[in-house]
């Protein structure tokens, strides 16, 4: 049976740059894992194996660092936009190009009192620690005319001690699940949020303030929330979001429920009010949903989120 080609890509996945911008003594960090991916007139290498329209994936490779020292990294995706806009009009056969981006946050190590300082060190910029284990991401597409920009995170851990309830719930023959009227809600954020830049008209959006007002937004969300299931803490977090950053249209959310079991202690004579807990990392319910602007219309993948 005869076959044809179906959507197509290629590029040079998880480029590690880190940039070190050196003001004086005080140095600030770039980190980023950068994935390339081009498609446009891409036949001929697949059916005959022409390479007349490939720019090769090292080249990629090498434009990502060359453009950390050319144009430096003000944000994941300025960064990101920049390369887009730079395959996509250099190279005639390419005509789209998307760009994913994790950025690793860094803060200051902060040094103890001047006894204790190595010989020469009145003050040291230059230390630093990881910062947190969440993860910034970036996804920028650009066909030519038209921008996309999804950003987000994963793996920001939050935990609220109390204020949450789990009860009223579906009973079959097979539940064994008690009602819940004082738990732990505890889960691992993954959000990918569209903005509504779209073209290079429009005002764009400060990326880096717009990620750390999305991300404290979400959090006084998940904090506030007296929470009846996680899918309402859920729709309160993106809610907040759409309604206090008017350049976000569209959030989505996968939300793992890291289950908190109360152990019983009364084989050793103990009373457990609430307080010990067994941590339980699987199986787990997993939450997800996309919270949009009224009248906009989903455009985030369901599959960049979910298992």
């Amino acid at each position: 049976m005869p076959t044809i080609l179906g959507q197509n890509q290629y590029g040079k996945a998880e480029n590690r740059v880190v940039k070190i911008v050196r003001d004086g003594d005080t140095h600030h960090i770039k980190d980023l894992n950068v994935s390339v991916a081009l498609s446009g007139d891409m036949d001929d290498v697949h059916y005959s194996g022409s390479n007349a329209n490939v720019l090769p994936t090292d080249t990629t490779k090498n434009t990502v660092f060359a453009f950390a020292k050319e144009h430096g990294i003000e944000s994941a995706e300025q960064f990101g936009i920049h390369l887009a806009r730079h395959f996509v009009s250099s190279q005639e056969p390419i005509h789209r190009a998307r760009i994913r981006i994790e950025e690793y946050s860094w803060e200051r190590i902060a040094t103890s009192d001047g006894n204790s300082r190595f010989i020469g060190a009145d003050e040291v910029k230059h230390s630093f620690v990881r910062k947190g284990q969440e993860t910034r991401v970036s996804q920028i597409t650009y066909d030519g005319e038209n921008w996309e920009v999804i950003s987000g995170l994963k793996d920001l851990t939050v935990m609220n001690s109390t204020d949450s309830e789990f009860w009223g719930y579906v009973k079959d023959r097979y539940t064994t699940l008690k009602e819940a009227y004082d738990r732990i809600l505890a889960t691992d954020v993954s959000a990918r949020w569209r903005y509504n830049w779209t073209s290079d008209e429009q005002r764009m959006p400060n990326w880096e303030k717009s990620y750390e007002q999305a991300r404290k937004h979400m959090l006084h969300a998940f904090a506030e929330t007296y929470s009846l299931s996680l899918q309402q803490t859920l729709y309160q977090m993106g809610s907040r979001i759409i309604n206090s950053r008017s350049e976000i249209d569209e959030i989505r959310f996968s939300l793992p429920n890291n289950h908190h079991f109360l152990v019983d202690l009364e084989p050793f004579g103990l009373k457990n009010d609430n307080e010990v807990y067994f941590a339980a990392d699987r199986p787990y319910g997993l939450i997800e949903a996309t919270v949009l602007r009224d009248g906009v219309e989903p455009k985030i993948p369901v599959d960049m989120t979910n298992l």
